[in-house]
């Protein structure tokens, strides 16, 4: 295992073969979000527009507020297409449904506008494992509602107020690359088949006639450390996080994990397995271990002194306290390094085992065996593996799989 300084040279070292020395912006393939009101015409395309307001009013659903956002997103995608046109590039529209190979290469940037979950999407379709060649296409994202979204992953929310600004900046060149590490999941077995994915967000099978991956055998180590003979890499690279655990929140997940190929094995039962790059630590793995002004207070107040002037005066400082806790959690989005997190880890009796495992840790490689009944492995909250007893995966960081990004602040 390198030690974290050399990985993070030897990365360094990659991205800079990935990053474009001559980007011409001249074609924008702009990726539309499926508003709430589109999400419900799919569900009931046999309803008329008056027929499906009524049904949503008799459900209880705002409706009023529902097209009143949905106008909003339709209104500014619209002025990110003009922003584009205006300064002489050719643009495509596409929905999260139909995009494809081909209209990916066609594109010398790809513009996610909507929320953080169009900026997944469009990432999980720029993918080395799904793309035509190796040539990276970049990113940019615009917020189309800043008031009810926070859209980390986006432009900062100023531009969404003028995104001919924006525009205007990439056309003349006046931004910074930014890699944005992915986690790649091997699924280790003895046939190198995968499972049926579905597809989270509109509930259906995933097709998997874009998958350009194949089975490989795995070299005589790797089959007897983790008694395997096959594997295959699945087509969709996580941007944020992998989760593994049962389908069923209620119900304990069993999982055994090693770290970095180590001999130890890690077992432990808990709510889940949460495996975040630097991109997602600012969001599930962040809602996962932070803690709040209260907890720091509970735990001031538990201490034997706790009446005492020092801890009296940390007390009135527990919301600062909390805080610089959460900012700790955050690492880079270019960290070559996975950060693993058990949810409620049970620590009773002989769990976990052994009683050194930490809940949360950083690492290069995770292995991951399911003991579960009914559980998933779910790349970036969309797409949905199954993942139950004798199922195994490999998580790692490679410097080729990094999304290229467009970063103006």
């Amino acid at each position: 295992m390198l030690k974290s300084k050399q990985l993070f040279q030897q990365f360094s070292k990659e991205y800079a073969k990935f990053t474009p020395t001559n980007f011409k912006l001249k074609r924008a393939l702009v990726v539309t979000k499926l508003s709430r009101y589109e999400f419900e015409q799919l569900r009931y395309p046999e309803l008329s527009p008056d027929q499906l307001q009524q049904k949503l009013r008799d459900r209880g659903t705002d409706v009023e507020m529902v097209l009143h956002l949905h106008k909003v997103h339709k209104d500014f995608e619209r002025r990110v297409v003009q922003s584009f046109q205006n300064v002489g590039c050719e643009v495509k529209l596409s929905s999260r449904s139909s995009l494809s190979k081909d209209v990916m290469s066609w594109a010398d940037v790809i513009v996610p506008v909507g929320g953080d979950g169009t900026f997944l999407l469009s990432a999980g379709r720029a993918s080395p494992l799904f793309a035509l060649s190796q040539q990276k296409t970049p990113i940019v994202g615009f917020n189309s509602d800043p008031l009810h979204s926070e859209g980390r992953l986006m432009l900062p929310k100023h531009y969404s107020d003028n995104p001919a600004d924006a525009v205007s900046r990439i056309k003349s060149g006046d931004f910074k690359w930014m890699h944005r590490s992915r986690v790649r999941t091997t699924l280790l077995g003895s046939n190198g088949k995968i499972p049926e994915s579905t597809d989270l967000f509109r509930h259906t099978e995933v097709k998997m006639e874009q998958v350009t991956t194949a089975p490989e055998m795995l070299d005589q180590n790797m089959a007897y450390k983790y008694k395997a003979k096959m594997k295959r890499i699945l087509p969709y690279l996580a941007l944020n996080e992998v989760f593994i655990g049962e389908h069923l929140s209620a119900r304990v997940s069993h999982l055994q994990l090693v770290l970095d190929h180590q001999d130890v094995v890690n077992k432990t039962k808990c709510s889940g397995l949460c495996v975040s790059t630097g991109t997602g630590s600012t969001s599930w793995h962040t809602s996962i271990n932070r803690i709040t002004s209260r907890d720091v207070d509970d735990l001031l107040r538990s201490l034997p002194n706790s009446g005492s002037k020092e801890v009296m005066t940390l007390r009135k400082k527990s919301g600062e306290i909390a805080q610089r806790y959460n900012q700790g959690l955050l690492f880079a989005p270019d960290d070559p390094r996975l950060c693993y997190s058990i949810r409620e880890q049970i620590c009773v009796g002989v769990w976990p085992s052994p009683k050194t495992f930490k809940e949360r840790d950083f690492a290069q490689t995770v292995f991951v065996k399911s003991h579960c009944i009914d559980a998933n492995l779910v790349i970036d909250g969309s797409i949905s593996f199954p993942f139950n007893d004798g199922a195994k995966a490999l998580l790692e960081v490679h410097p080729e799989d990094a999304l290229l990004t467009i970063a103006l602040d």
